[in-house]
């Protein structure tokens, strides 16, 4: 692998530094993703006629990694960007396209993924949001849980069942769904941090034309497949850190490492040690990944690799870090702490550490797959 620009890659990240260099980001996140994409740097690598630059994934990759550099702030649209419009580009129809990826990559409208339920998580297949057709369309009932920025968006992608009498997997439809519609309800859940990113939406009889499906009728689960593939290869992907730099942890316990017992410092160095390494191993997966976007070739299964070391190596080197804090971790606005209660969610999002451990073990490894019951049984 080579970790390199490329001399035309080189060229683009000079351009992206000076840019982002005199650009600061504005207060407003909406106008700030407007100014990003009225410049070409959001939606690089989407295909023009989707109201992209028609680059490449790495080219986009370059953007993200000069952002993080100046730590500049992420566009309020990456679920929009990294999850909802890969799968309107491919499953939508033109008028869709036209209708919601521009305004999309802008930030104009805000965009949520509506798939967790409370008995449907980890088995998303098993979800239980009904959709029943009903004059010209389909009306809507059930309820979906930790869907991140529902509060704020404007548009959803949702998966429902329409086919209780297949097995699980075959009777799903995917929509798009106006989240301010008669019987959409949104309830912000509060996180340990204080924030509340997360919500439970709930739809009481909401009615979805016919034209916002996405997708054959039952054919959900494929169109559902583009959308969890974009969201581990955004979360997984190379050239930014899940949680904090290994860097800026070790300046962190070497500031405050004096304070501790000798021997609670031998084991915090040991810890740095070990949670510094696995940190630079996923960096380095990252990379991998980032040099087969450069040589045009497709990610393979570092996305799901990379996500799930990423969040191991994220949680415990923040964990060191309040620790070595001792009592005054508990004072004032702490961003270690505060790190520390939102690093848990980042092991479930894109898919839980048990379920990314399957799909490396099945997918890549070749091991026998689990035993599943359900196999093959109508739902119902």
């Amino acid at each position: 692998m080579d970790f390199d620009d490329t001399p035309d890659e080189a060229a683009w990240r000079a351009s992206v530094r000076t840019f982002l260099s005199q650009h600061r980001a504005v207060d407003d996140p909406r106008a700030w993703q407007a100014t990003l994409y009225e410049a070409g740097f959001v939606g690089v690598a989407w295909p023009v006629a989707a109201g992209g630059r028609g680059g490449t994934p790495m080219q986009q990759a370059i953007v993200d990694q000069e952002m993080a550099k100046l730590g500049l702030p992420a566009l309020i649209n990456l679920i929009g960007i990294g999850m909802c419009g890969p799968t309107v580009m491919m499953h939508g129809s033109d008028d869709q396209r036209e209708r919601y990826l521009k305004r999309l990559l802008r930030a104009d409208d805000l965009w949520c993924q509506l798939f967790s339920e409370p008995a449907a998580g980890s088995d998303l297949a098993g979800l239980r949001t009904r959709a029943v057709r009903d004059d010209g369309g389909w009306r809507i009932n059930g309820q979906k849980v930790w869907t991140t920025l529902a509060h704020l968006a404007d548009y959803g992608i949702l998966l429902t069942r329409t086919d209780p009498a297949v097995p699980k997997h075959r009777g799903l439809t995917m929509f798009v769904v106006d989240m301010k519609a008669p019987g959409v309800t949104v309830r912000p859940l509060k996180q340990m941090n204080g924030d509340a990113h997360f919500n439970e939406v709930f739809f009481d009889d909401v009615l979805v034309p016919d034209t916002e499906r996405l997708g054959e009728p039952g054919e959900g689960w494929r169109v559902a497949l583009t959308t969890l593939m974009s969201e581990r290869l955004s979360l997984g992907g190379g050239g930014t850190s899940i949680g904090p730099k290994p860097e800026a942890v070790a300046r962190h316990v070497a500031e405050h490492i004096g304070a501790l017992p000798a021997d609670r410092q031998v084991l915090a160095r040991q810890e740095l040690g070990r949670g510094y390494v696995a940190a630079l191993g996923a960096r380095y997966t990252g990379y991998r990944q980032l040099s087969k976007l450069s040589r045009g070739e497709l990610p393979g299964p570092e996305a799901s690799a990379g996500k799930l070391s990423g969040t191991r190596s994220a949680r415990d080197l923040t964990d060191l870090a309040v620790r070595v804090l001792g009592g005054d971790a508990r004072v004032g606005d702490n961003i270690w702490q505060n790190m520390q209660a939102v690093l848990p969610g980042m092991a479930i999002a894109g898919g839980s550490d048990q379920v990314l451990r399957n799909i490396i073990g099945e997918r890549v490894l070749g091991l026998p797959a689990e035993p599943r019951v359900d196999k093959g049984v109508d739902w119902r």
